[in-house]
């Protein structure tokens, strides 16, 4: 016992010592030439694997950016203050998949504990920027009195300085606009973090109607489980034909959750699909985001339309960032006329592209070891799926393939809710259904471009010095239609705008202008 001890008392002292080390190292001032070649090495990486750095900047206009950026630097910053200054020129080259983090606080094991028992009340909130101002439109919090409240200040500074300063340190694809404001709305509660760093309570001014007030949400106690009365109450027990009855309903919520996937954090599903409107004949499906198992839920909800013989149908992918093109290519199929190809071969610039991705900083040890081990046939079929054309590389992907449409394809008239916080497979989706003449895209222009994104793969890479941290994409992934000029997202064919009114009454803009069209059309 005694050994075990001497043994693990010096790896925890070790422990500790490297997570003070590592926290004194990213609060500390890094010197001149340390930053400059972190804003070397992340050029290089640019350049060497991301497919469409020129598209939306020349070369020469991004060597410009980046030799000003260096020039700039005249004297020691913090890893914070250096971000603040790499991640506007990152942005410039207008890829929205690129993205930019300074490295976070490092917690010892009883901090983490401590941490893991309590709930940040600001996360509970879901904000919309409406009216040019940003309010809360829900709350998961038990104060449901912030409700419908304009958020004025953050920590005392106004909100419009606040999304400047977040716009000019991310990018959307191309040229476009709507992105920001819904994705800086959407996920309001991770920025501030990004910019605030780990914090115990924030403070902010809300105004509701004439009243201005400040508020401020806390780290509070997380609600306790309620006792399981069957194990503790041991006087009562369970028949066999009623545990084999909790059995099976237990069984059944289990794969309630993964089919419509299930957010624990958030309480709500990812996938949701109902019969919606006056007489109940709308299908209505929603999809916040394409991840997660989704075949069996596709198939039982077509069937459902098949069987209510729907002749309308809303797909809503209002506020979903993307994810799985393999997800999007299935869905797709319940939609198209005739067989199709979702996707094109995508432009890489490295033969090697999955080895790159699963040798990230940030992969899993179990993911490095298996790169590792495997890293042999890795390449091999990197190599297969590899080929030139024209001067440029590309990588076949299993979407690029012809797709058959589902027997259980919905006939009927598509409408399909967008808005900029429509991004990456969502857009590329929405491309595909405007383009072949599928749908009526209702809403706002899609955050992700039109004509396709720099996504796929992602390598991840850390700054030696700075230790921030550059996810980018590393496959320029397109659909076979294109539109001009490029750069900017999938255009609604009629542009419907959330109204604050409509919001706080719960009532949903998009969703009542296309039941009252369907009941226009309906009518004789």
């Amino acid at each position: 016992m005694k050994r075990i001890i001497l043994f693990c008392v010096p790896l925890f002292l070790i422990s500790c010592a490297s997570i003070d080390r590592y926290n004194e190292k990213i609060t500390t001032k890094h010197t001149v030439k340390q930053l400059q070649k972190d804003v070397d090495k992340t050029y290089r990486k640019l350049q060497k694997l991301h497919p469409k750095l020129y598209g939306y900047i020349t070369k020469e206009r991004l060597d410009f950016k980046f030799d000003s950026l260096k020039q700039t630097i005249q004297e020691p910053l913090t890893s914070k203050e250096f971000y603040k200054k790499l991640a506007p020129v990152i942005a410039e080259v207008r890829q929205g998949h690129i993205s930019v983090s300074y490295p976070k606080t490092r917690f010892h094991k009883k901090e983490r504990k401590a941490i893991l028992k309590k709930k940040f009340e600001f996360n509970d909130l879901e904000f919309e920027y409406l009216n040019n101002g940003l309010w809360i439109t829900n709350t998961r919090g038990k104060d449901s009195t912030v409700i419908g409240s304009e958020i004025v200040k953050v920590e005392g500074e106004p909100i419009p300085s606040i999304i400047d300063a977040y716009k000019k340190r991310m990018a959307s694809d191309g040229y476009n606009t709507t992105f920001y404001n819904r994705i800086i709305a959407f996920r309001f509660s991770d920025y501030v973090y990004k910019n605030e760093g780990f914090k115990d309570s924030i403070t902010v001014t809300l105004k509701r109607g004439d009243s201005i007030f400040d508020k401020t949400f806390k780290r509070i106690a997380k609600a306790k489980k309620k006792k399981d009365t069957i194990k503790e109450n041991k006087v009562v027990r369970l028949t066999k034909a009623e545990r084999k009855a909790l059995k099976i309903k237990q069984k059944k919520k289990r794969k309630a959750n993964v089919k419509y996937g299930y957010n624990t954090r958030k309480k709500e599903y990812t996938r949701i699909f109902d019969f919606i409107g006056k007489d109940s004949s709308v299908a209505y499906m929603k999809i916040r985001v394409f991840d997660g198992r989704y075949k069996e839920f596709f198939q039982e909800s077509f069937k459902k339309i098949d069987s209510a013989k729907a002749t309308h149908m809303i797909l809503d992918l209002r506020n979903n960032p993307g994810g799985s093109v393999n997800q999007i290519t299935d869905l797709y199929s319940y939609f198209a006329t005739e067989k199709f190809k979702m996707v094109k071969e995508a432009e890489v610039l490295t033969r090697v592209p999955v080895l790159k991705s699963v040798l990230s900083y940030n992969a899993s040890v179990a993911q490095k070891v298996f790169g590792s081990i495997f890293s042999p046939l890795i390449v091999a079929h990197n190599l297969i799926k590899t080929h030139k054309k024209d001067g440029k590389r590309y990588y076949k992907l299993k979407n690029a393939k012809e797709t058959e449409v589902n027997p259980l394809r919905f006939k009927g008239k598509l409408y399909v809710l967008t808005n900029g916080a429509s991004f990456s497979a969502s857009s590329i989706l929405s491309t595909n259904l405007k383009a072949s003449n599928r749908a009526v895209i209702i809403g706002e222009e899609t955050g992700g471009a039109f004509n396709g994104t720099v996504a796929g793969l992602f390598k991840n890479f850390r700054l030696p010095h700075s230790r921030l941290s550059i996810r980018m994409g590393m496959m320029q992934v397109e659909t076979p239609y294109t539109t001009s000029p490029d750069g900017y997202g999938v255009t609604p064919d009629v542009e419907v705008l959330p109204k604050l009114e409509d919001r706080l009454i719960g009532r949903d803009t998009e969703i009542q202008w296309v039941l009252e069209d369907i009941k226009k059309k309906k009518a004789p």
